[in-house]
C-alpha cells in the first residue's frame, strides 16, 4: 500500500498542472462535486498544504535565511514588490472589472509558490536560494499581503487587514512551523521518511480541491458571463506570470547573481502562492465580488504550467549548449 500511495504521489508532483486542469474540467460540468470546498474546510487543506511544505523543511533551510541575507534581501524585495505592481499596472492598463482586478491584485500580492522550490532544482537552479526565499515571502506574508492589498486595492474594494492578517497566520505560518518542528524532531525516523514521501501526493490533492471549490462556487457566474470572461482572465493572468519571469531575471542580471541564481529569482517572482490567494479571495470577497476568485483559481494551475515549461527552457538551454561543446555555466 505504501509503495502504491509513494508511485501516486511521484504521479502527482510530475503531473500537477495537468491533473488540477482536469478537475477544474471536470468540476465545471459536475459542479457539485467540490461544493463542500468552502469556508472552514478549505482554510484547513490550505493549512495541510503548508503543512507539507513545512514538513520538508529542515534547520539548514532556515539557516540560509541568515547565512545569505543579502540574497534573501534582494528576493523578497523583487517578490514584493515587483508582483504587485505589475498586478496594479494590468489592472489600471487594461482597466479591468472590479471583481477581476481584486483577483489580479491579490495574486500580486501573494508570497511565492510553494512548487517553486521543485521548478528551481528541475532546471539545475539554486535549490537553497529558493528554499529561502519561500520561507523569506511566506514568513513575512501576514504583513505584507494585507499591507500591499490596502495599497493596491484599498481604492477599490474595502480590505480587513487585520482579519487577513490573522487569517495567514492561521493557515501559512502555523501549519508551516508545526511542520518544520515535526521534521526537527521527527526527520530520522524511518516511518516519518514514508510519511514525508507520500506528503506531495496529498499537497497536489489539496490543491486540486481548492480549485474544484473555486469552480463549484462561481460556476453559474462564469456560465452566465459566458467564455469570455474565462479567456480575457486568464489573458491578463498569463502578462502577470511572464513579466514576472522576466523582470526576476533581469534583477538577478542587475544585481550580477550567476546563472542558477538568475533563474531561481526568475521562478520565485514570476510563481505566486495562488492555493492562498484563493482562499483569502473566497473568505473576503466572494460574497461581494463573486468573480474575484477567479483570477485566483486560473493562477493556480496556470503558474505550474508555466514553471514547468520555464524550468524546461532553462534545462533545454543547457542540453543545447552541451550539444554544440560549449562550457554551462551555473
Amino acid at each position: 500500500m505504501i509503495k502504491f500511495l509513494q508511485a501516486a504521489s511521484r504521479w502527482l508532483a510530475s503531473y500537477t498542472s495537468y491533473f488540477i486542469i482536469g478537475i477544474a474540467v471536470v468540476t465545471f460540468f459536475i459542479p457539485d462535486l467540490f461544493v463542500w470546498v468552502k469556508g472552514h474546510a478549505q482554510t484547513a487543506i490550505l493549512g495541510f498544504i503548508m503543512l507539507t511544505m513545512g514538513l520538508t523543511l529542515s534547520t539548514t533551510d532556515f539557516k540560509v535565511l541568515l547565512s545569505r541575507p543579502l540574497d534573501i534581501f534582494i528576493g523578497a524585495c523583487a517578490q514584493f514588490i515587483l508582483m504587485p505592481l505589475i498586478a496594479y499596472t494590468l489592472v489600471h492598463v487594461f482597466q479591468l472589472d472590479r471583481q477581476l482586478a481584486i483577483g489580479i491584485l491579490l495574486v500580486g500580492c501573494c508570497p511565492g509558490g510553494v512548487s517553486s522550490n521543485i521548478m528551481s532544482y528541475l532546471c539545475n537552479g539554486d535549490v537553497a536560494f529558493s528554499v529561502g526565499m519561500t520561507c523569506a515571502s511566506t514568513l513575512l506574508a501576514p504583513v505584507m499581503t494585507p499591507l500591499l492589498m490596502q495599497l493596491t486595492a484599498g481604492e477599490i474594494v474595502e480590505i480587513d487587514t487585520v482579519g487577513m492578517f490573522v487569517n495567514i497566520l492561521i493557515v501559512t505560518i502555523i501549519p508551516v512551523g508545526i511542520g518544520a518542528l515535526l521534521n526537527y524532531y521527527y526527520s530520522r525516523k524511518e516511518e516519518f521518511k514514508t510519511i514525508q514521501s507520500v506528503m506531495p501526493g496529498f499537497s497536489v490533492l489539496g490543491l486540486a480541491c481548492i480549485v474544484g471549490g473555486v469552480i463549484s462556487a462561481v460556476h453559474d457566474k462564469l456560465v452566465a458571463n459566458g467564455m469570455e470572461v474565462f479567456l480575457w482572465t486568464f489573458f491578463i493572468v498569463l502578462c502577470h506570470n511572464s513579466i514576472g519571469y522576466l523582470l526576476g531575471y533581469i534583477t538577478g542580471k542587475f544585481c550580477r547573481f550567476n546563472t542558477a541564481k538568475k533563474r531561481t529569482i526568475s521562478i520565485e517572482v514570476g510563481m505566486q502562492n495562488a492555493g492562498l490567494a484563493t482562499n483569502l479571495a473566497s473568505n473576503f470577497f466572494l460574497a461581494t465580488n463573486p468573480l474575484s476568485v477567479v483570477p485566483c483559481a486560473i493562477s493556480c494551475a496556470w503558474h505550474s504550467i508555466s514553471g514547468t515549461i520555464l524550468a524546461s527552457i532553462f534545462k533545454a538551454s543547457d542540453t543545447w549548449k552541451k550539444g554544440q561543446g560549449k562550457e554551462v555555466s551555473l
